[in-house]
Formats: C-alpha cells, structure tokens, sequence
C-alpha cells in the first residue's frame, strides 16, 4: 500500500518516545492508528474518548513523554472535551490528535464537520490543523515542543480524513484520478481542474523523502541571585513551612532527587497533588495534617509549583506576617491571590535542587516548630483512628481505608476518582513513593479513574495498581473494564459504596433537609465487572477485608482485572467539606 499520513505521523510519535496511544476507532483517524501500529507502538483502543485523553494524561504525568490520544471527528473531539480540560489544568504534557472533514467540504455539511479549532483553543496550548503533507513533520514536532515548554499543556492537532488516506485512495474519491474526460460540460471540466488542483496541493510532498529529526531539548534555567536570596529568607526565618505542588513533578526523572533536595533542606513540608509520595511512605519532615493551623502560624512559606488558589483559602490561610517565595513555571500563578515576598519563575524541582546545594544544614531554631506541627499531625491521626472504631452500617469508610494501606505493598501506585470516600482516602492512604498517586486534581474531575489507571499500568506494569472509586464516580467508566480485560491490564478497583453522593448530600441536607438528586443504589458493581470479563468481589464485613483483599491481588497477579464492591457506611469525619 502507498505510504500515507498516518505511517508520517506514527513514525514521529516513534522518534518522540511514544510506546502508547490511546483511541476509540473512527474511519476519519484510521490511518493514524494503522500507522502507528507499523512503528511498535501499542494502540490501545477504550470505551469512551475522554479515557484515551485520561489515560495519556497520565502517562505524560508519570514518564513526562508526552500522552498521545487519537479521536475521531465531531463528538469523538467533543467527547474528549473535560479530559483535555482536565490536562490543561494539571499542565500535563499531552497531544490530542482529532479527526476532521475532508478539507474540500468544510463548511459543506460534511459527517461530523464542526468548527473544532473553536471548540477547543481555550483549554489548548495550541490548536492547529494540518492540511498538505509537506506540513506533517513540521506540525507534528511543534506539538511535541510546545506541548512540554514552559508551563506544559495539552495540543490539539487536527488531521483532516482527505490529508490521512493514501493519495491514490483520495483522488478516487474526489474523481480526479483518470483527469477530465470526454464530453464533460464547463462546470464538471473546472470542478474537477479546482479538486485536482487541491489533490495536487494535498500531496505536495514526497512521503518517501520526509523523514522526523532529532527531539529538542528543552533547558530549565536557574537565577542563581534567586536562590542565594531565598536561602537567606530561609535561615532567618523561625517557623518554615514548604507546601509542595503537582507541578514539582513535571521532571519524573529527578523525582529522587528532588525527594533528596527536600529532605535535606530540613523545612516541614506539605505535599499535594502529584507531589504525594515524594518522601515515601513516612518522613519525619512530612506534615499530612491541620495545614491550615501550620500556614497560620508560619512566618515563611514556600510554594513551590502551586497556586494560590481555593485550597489555599485564596491566600487568606497565610498568617499576616507570613513571608511567601512563590516558585512557579507561571507567571499568573506566581502572584495568584497573594504578594510573594520572593517570586521565582522557574522550574520548582530545579529551583528546590538548586536551594539545596546552597542552604545550610536545617537551623535548630526549628526543633519547636516541628515538634508542634508533629503534635498537630498526631492529633489528627488520633482522630481519624478514633473515627474508624466507630460501628456504622456495612463497613466503616475508613477502617476500610485504613485496612488498605496496611496491605499496599511497596510498589502501589493509588489512583482516586470520587468524593467523599476519596476525600477520605487521601487522609488515610500514604503513598509509598514518588509518582504513586494520581488523582483529579484542581479541576475537581470525577471520571478520571479508569483513564489514569489504565495509563498507570501500562508505564509501570510491575507495580500494583489500585483504582480507589466512590460509587458515584464509578458509574463514569466502569465499561473501562471491557478494556482492562481486552488489552490485559490487571488492575484493583475498590469501590466504596454507600448508595448516595455523600460529599453533596452533607451540606445539602443540612442546608435544604432535602436528599433530591443524591441517593443512588448500592448496585452490584462487582457484578459489572464481571459482565466484563473481570473478577469481582462483594465485601460487606469487617472479617472479610483481609481476605478479600488477598484474594484480588492472587486474581491481579494471575492477569485478571478486578473490582472488590465494600459496601460502607457513613460518617461525620469530613462533615462541611464542600469547597468554591
């Protein structure tokens, strides 16, 4: 068969380390995937197209390869829409490649032909079309380029269906292969010169002679005077406090380091997002707990690769006198909400690297500080262990929990999509090291939990990955599980399930004392599963966590998706929780 886009643009996801594409078939993107395919890179097909964006998602998140998803045109784009939001929010280097009408009816009521470029610009680092072959490479690498430089964000490229398919193929379609023939009237003479003429434009090039170049690299600049600066607010302050965002992990590859750099700083740290696990499991430097108590009270905080944002209180959680060295790839997110005493634009795993190599050893001024934050951190853990001895119906959330991350081995990699039970989790659960937790992040997206973890498996397939689900949440991609069991991918989904929307139903109720629109059932879910082709399990009491648990990991381990249904109960422990 002639060589067409779509073998262009597998071999330049080849040259740009791509192993994995994520798609939902679509006759406008075919080509793309046939392509690829020819270049080793595992297609990897799902149910729905905004899991191929979730997946590459986190594959750009966990390798910092770009993710690459391929959608068809119209609503396999629009139905991409949220997870490219989502991308786009978390900076997450990623390539959505779209299908699109043929270039010569635009505009003409064409199947699926909509203004995608409009659509999509917004939430976009760049949108573009290609529309001659000559473009291809060109195009193609940009994406990959501005797609990791600066703050990094999704691209849209969108390939047009006549661009994609083999010359010969096109020009029979637009009738021009045998030119004009005999006895055709002047306006089927000048129709068919004005397609050949485009045909002509389309395949300018000769696909033989393109062939992909070498990859940029891309270098992360430090201000030397910055750091010394910064070193010296650090050794004259008296209660520092660090707050570690997902942006800190946007060079996987120096995640030890930067884990290193942290630790020897010798400043209290609080990790969000991407950054959880950054010191394993337990570091006698991670705070977990009362963040809010510890910002008031700080005369120094760090941001480090994090806005100032609803979850910072809009700035209001600082203490007055607090001094802020704001460290950002943003320059909006520098100043977002406060007035940095120091703001750094710059990478924050370069940046903390950089500080320490020049910033003393820990100052001994700290020692109360830390002992008061610990003691607030203990605290809290009391709390939380206190809550999960209390007696509710079916199983206490968090003694489940609490279960769980006893029973994580070493390599887990936790990926949470829900509400109320994964805003649980994430006080409960530790993760065990860098890169092993993946959840909506700011954008609040529930449905990301099949994508992500079908992303996470794929890039580290010796590592135990578990899909913590609220029931809510679940109903987003369970049919996720079709593709867990189609492409052998062995995840652990737990569900927690408590038959309602309970981070809406608190404050609702207590607001309205009306449920409407928050009750669900307490659905078979581990019967889905298994409608699948997975395994399933339903877990209603307490002397049945341990061995269901055992039991998943034997049927993860011997290659089988699962999914363990824990009906729970309700409690108070995150009462008030609802955040604007």
């Amino acid at each position: 068969m002639d060589i067409n886009s779509g073998d262009i643009i597998g071999q330049v996801l080849h040259k740009r380390g791509v192993k994995f594409l994520f798609t939902l078939c679509g006759g406008h993107i075919s080509p793309i995937l046939t392509g690829a395919k020819k270049e080793g890179i595992r297609v990897i097909d799902v149910r729905d197209e905004v899991n191929a964006v979730f997946a590459a998602d986190a594959v750009g998140r966990l390798t910092g390869v770009p993710g690459v998803a391929a959608v068809t045109a119209g609503p396999g784009v629009t139905n991409a829409l949220t997870a490219l939001k989502n991308a786009q929010m978390a900076q997450t280097p990623l390539i959505l490649l779209g299908g699109a009408a043929p270039t010569v009816l635009k505009n003409k009521g064409a199947l699926q032909d909509i203004d995608q470029l409009s659509l999509v610009k917004s939430i976009v680092k760049m949108a573009v079309t290609i529309r001659r072959n000559c473009d291809l490479i060109s195009v193609m690498e940009n994406a990959f380029d501005v797609c990791r430089s600066g703050v990094p964000g999704p691209v849209f490229v969108e390939c047009p269906i006549d661009m994609l398919y083999g010359e010969s193929l096109v020009r029979q379609w637009y009738g021009v292969e045998s030119g004009m023939g005999p006895g055709s009237g002047l306006r089927s003479k000048l129709l068919d010169f004005y397609l050949k003429r485009h045909v002509d434009q389309i395949f300018a090039c000769d696909f033989k002679e393109m062939k992909p170049g070498e990859p940029n690299l891309i270098r992360q600049d430090v201000d030397d005077s910055k750091v010394a600066k910064a070193a010296e607010l650090v050794a004259l302050s008296q209660k520092p406090v660090m707050i570690i965002g997902s942006q800190a992990m946007l060079q996987p590859e120096m995640a030890d380091k930067l884990g290193g750099a942290v630790g020897s700083l010798g400043v209290p740290v609080f990790l969000t997002g991407m950054a959880r696990g950054l010191l394993g499991r337990s570091h006698p430097l991670q705070m977990r707990h009362q963040r809010k108590k510890a910002l008031k009270k700080a005369d120094l905080v760090i941001l480090a690769g994090m806005p100032c944002d609803f979850r910072l209180g809009y700035g209001r959680s600082f203490g007055s006198g607090a001094k802020i060295i704001s460290v950002n790839r943003s320059k909006a997110d520098l100043k977002l909400n406060c007035r940095p005493k120091l703001a750094i634009l710059s990478d924050p795993s370069f940046f903390l690297c950089a500080l320490a190599d020049v910033q003393p050893a820990a100052s001994s001024a700290w020692e109360p500080w830390l002992q008061e934050l610990k003691q607030n951190d203990d605290r809290r853990e009391k709390i939380i262990i206190d809550t999960s001895r209390q007696k509710t119906e079916f199983l206490n959330p968090l003694f489940l929990l609490k279960k769980l991350d006893d029973f994580m081995d070493d390599t887990s990699v936790m990926v949470v999509d829900g509400g109320d039970f994964v805003g649980t989790a994430a006080y409960i659960l530790r993760p065990r090291g860098p890169l092993t937790w993946l959840d909506p992040g700011a954008f609040g997206t529930l449905g990301v939990g099949a994508g992500f973890a079908l992303g996470s498996k794929l890039t580290q397939p010796g590592a135990e990955v578990w899909l913590i689900y609220g029931d809510g949440a679940a109903g987003f991609s369970l049919q996720e599980f079709d593709t867990f069991v189609r492409h052998k991918v062995p995840v652990i989904a737990l569900v927690g399930n408590d038959a309602g929307w309970s981070q809406i139903a608190r404050d609702q109720v207590t607001i309205f004392g009306d449920d409407v629109a928050t009750a669900l059932r307490r659905t078979d879910y581990h019967l889905v599963a298994e409608g699948y082709g997975g395994k399933g399990f339903l877990l209603d009491s307490e002397e049945e966590i341990e061995r269901v648990y055992g039991e998943a990991r034997q049927a993860a381990q011997a290659g089988h998706p699962v999914l363990i249904n824990a009906l729970i109960g309700k409690t108070d422990f995150r009462k008030g929780s609802i955040s604007m």
